[in-house]
């Protein structure tokens, strides 16, 4: 398993591990990721979903996960919230017509 966000793509970055006498060796900083169920108003289910503790809150702030996916552009969010984003949408424009 990828230790990827499933909304933003978020992955570990690396860096160096400095010593005290400044011997540099590599190392991860792995993000912290948090298995979640979300709803979704609009489509009424909720999906389970692997999401990092910073863009958990961005979905709070937003006022859940419909708010998040339809103020977050596209080239930002990785495939599967896409398309959740894009059934969103459609219920969205169906209710209102």
């Amino acid at each position: 398993m990828s230790r990827r966000c499933d909304l933003l793509g978020t992955g570990p970055m690396f860096g160096n591990n400095v010593s005290h006498s400044n011997v540099k060796t590599r190392r991860r900083f792995d993000v912290n990721l948090c298995n979640v169920s979300l709803r979704s108003e609009v489509l009424g289910r909720t999906f389970k979903l692997t999401v990092t503790a910073k863009t958990l809150r961005t979905v709070d702030f937003k006022g859940g996960l419909d708010g998040f996916l339809v103020g977050t552009r596209n080239h930002k969010l990785t495939d599967k919230a896409r398309k959740i984003k894009k059934a969103v949408i459609g219920k969205k424009i169906k209710a209102a017509a």
